[in-house]
Order: structure tokens, then C-alpha cells, then sequence
């Protein structure tokens, strides 16, 4: 077994995205992310209808020809897939999956497979747990209080305290997650920051949404949120590239990052169950009556129903932090 040391970022972006990664390699992951951890896109169809309907308002507000999709950590293009099938006849979508993986076989042509988001196109760019995969350096404050890196040993997870932090990292944590008591521990979001704005900023127009796990400050954990998934379950983080690394994201700094990139833009932080519902996924049960009346229709949307409600449910995807903005579009009436 190696002893090389290094910090979280240089570990996870290693397990997760080099040649034999965790999302590259089709020999440790050949379902792609879907076989280890369910999202909100797994769960229900209901989820890409409601992106759909998001879509059309959006071309709607554009009124443009052609309107551009881009999905952002696209796995196996499953929400791409669910959004073309319920998109309404004659919108006209160039539809652009996000990916480091290889494109999978059999899917629908239309869709355009690329590293990085497309620059300058005019649509909804819609990042679904992409930035909690975007790898970050881990703080954790030592006996006096003073935040140090986290360095890790690949192969068995092993950690112990390096160098102090300073600099920018540092200027984060203080704006963002102070640490002072012995113990305390932080993920140091600046990549995710600027990964955010490298892709809000790709949108000549349109709206961008990150939706993920996520906290603000004043609700930080205090022990910080890195862990590991493998198989469905969740698992200690180890960066051999054997399972998916991930940690909550502070998308109240995420927000704040559009701004000082000179992006304009009009920014809402909200949750997952607030947004579904404005998009028409309630989770309110049918009637009973209509069981009398057709009793297949109420069968099916008794089965909508509890879709909807795990989407939307307190304590589990509705807590889920939706970060929007919107580019080039006038504010919404409050």
C-alpha cells in the first residue's frame, strides 16, 4: 500500500474523473451513476415533465426559434431522454448533454454529447447533483482552532491534518463556514463557486438551475458532509475510485459567485418542494369519487400522487436547494 498523502481535491478529482475514475471507467461503474444513488430523475418521470414545462416557459419568455437544453452532469442522459419525450409538439430543443463518460449506445440522436457546456447558446442550462460531485478541498480546524487542509490516503482513506489554511480558501471559510472549535470540519466550495459560474455564464440567455444537497450559512453542518455511495448504499469515502464521492453544496456562495463574475442576472435560492409545486407537481392525493367513476384513472393518479409527494417530501428530496437564474430575462413579478 502507497503512503502518498494529498488534499481531497487532487484524491476525489483522481477517484472520480481520472482514466479509471469512478465516472469513467465502464468496468467500475458500467450502469453509470443510476446503479449507485437514485435522484430526483430516478425516482419519477414526474421530475422531467416538470423541466419540460419549465423548458416551455422558458422558450416561451425567449421567443426564439430554436431553444437550447443543457444538462449538466448528464450520467446516462436519463433526464435529456425524460424531457424530449414530454416536451409539447413543435418546440424545436437542441438538446446537449454534459458528461465526462463516454456517450452511452442507443441514445436518441438528437441529443449532442460534449465535456463542457456549449458556450453562448439561449435556453435552460439544468445541472441535477452535479456540483455536490465537484471535488473540494476538507477543512477541519485543529486543537487551537486553526483550519487545516484534510489530507487523505487513496487507497484506504486514511486522514490526518496538513498545513494551514490560507489564502483564498481561507478568505472563504471565514466569509462562508468559519471553524473555530477543535473538531469542526468544512468542504471549501471555491471550485464549486466557480465552476457554477463557468456554466451560467456559457448562456447568452435563458435560465440556469442547479439543483443539489445543499446548506447556507447559519445552517452549516458542523462536521462538514463528505461521504460515499457504492451500489445504493452509502459508504465511508475513500478515494480508490471504487465509489461516488460527494458533499453537500454551499449554493448560498454558489449565488454569490454570479455576481462577482459580472454575470447578470436575477438569482432565487429555494427548495426543491417549493419549485415542483409551481411547476404543477403537488403530490395531493385524487378524490375518492373518481374511483367510482374510473377507476383505472384513479389508480394512476394515486400512483402520480405518491411520486410526487416523495419529490416534494419534507426530509428528502423536497429539501433538496434549487439555485436559479435567470439571463438576459426580465424579473419575475413577486
Amino acid at each position: 500500500m502507497t503512503d502518498e498523502w494529498s488534499g481531497w481535491r487532487e484524491a476525489a478529482q483522481a477517484a472520480l474523473y481520472g482514466d479509471e475514475g469512478f465516472y469513467r471507467s465502464p468496468v467500475r461503474s458500467p450502469e453509470g451513476p443510476a446503479g449507485h444513488f437514485r435522484t430526483s430523475v430516478h425516482a419519477s418521470p414526474l421530475f422531467a415533465s416538470a423541466v419540460a414545462r419549465l423548458l416551455t416557459g422558458i422558450a416561451r419568455e425567449l421567443d426564439i426559434g430554436t431553444v437550447a437544453l443543457v444538462d449538466v452532469g448528464a450520467g446516462r442522459g436519463e433526464l435529456l431522454t425524460g424531457v424530449l419525450d414530454a416536451l409539447p409538439e413543435g418546440l424545436d430543443v437542441t438538446p446537449y448533454a454534459v458528461e465526462v463518460a463516454a456517450r452511452p449506445p442507443g441514445l436518441d440522436p438528437r441529443i449532442e454529447w460534449c465535456a463542457e457546456p456549449p458556450a453562448g447558446v439561449t435556453g435552460l442550462l439544468f445541472a441535477n447533483e452535479w456540483l455536490d460531485n465537484v471535488p473540494v478541498e476538507v477543512a477541519e480546524a485543529d486543537a487551537r482552532g486553526v483550519p487545516r487542509y484534510v489530507h487523505v490516503r487513496a487507497p484506504d482513506g486514511a486522514e490526518r491534518l496538513g498545513s494551514s489554511v490560507t489564502g483564498a480558501d481561507a478568505a472563504w471559510l471565514e466569509r462562508w463556514w468559519p471553524l473555530s472549535a477543535p473538531g469542526e470540519r468544512a468542504e471549501i466550495g471555491r471550485p464549486r463557486d466557480a465552476a457554477w459560474a463557468g456554466a451560467v455564464g456559457s448562456l447568452t440567455a435563458g435560465l440556469a438551475v442547479a439543483v443539489d444537497y445543499a446548506h447556507v450559512r447559519g445552517g452549516r453542518p458542523p462536521l462538514g458532509t463528505l461521504t460515499g455511495f457504492r451500489g445504493g448504499r452509502e459508504v465511508r469515502p475513500v478515494p480508490d475510485g471504487s465509489c461516488d464521492l460527494t458533499a453537500h453544496v454551499a449554493l448560498d456562495a454558489c449565488a454569490e459567485a454570479i455576481a462577482e463574475a459580472g454575470i447578470d442576472a436575477s438569482t432565487e435560492l429555494t427548495d426543491q418542494r417549493a419549485a415542483l409545486r409551481r411547476l404543477g407537481v403537488g403530490g395531493d392525493r385524487p378524490p375518492l369519487s373518481l374511483a367510482a367513476t374510473d377507476p383505472a384513472g384513479y389508480v394512476r393518479a394515486l400512483a402520480a400522487a405518491g411520486e410526487a409527494a416523495e419529490l416534494t417530501a419534507r426530509g428528502g428530496l423536497g429539501d433538496f436547494g434549487w439555485l436559479l437564474h435567470r439571463v438576459g430575462l426580465p424579473d419575475l413579478p413577486p
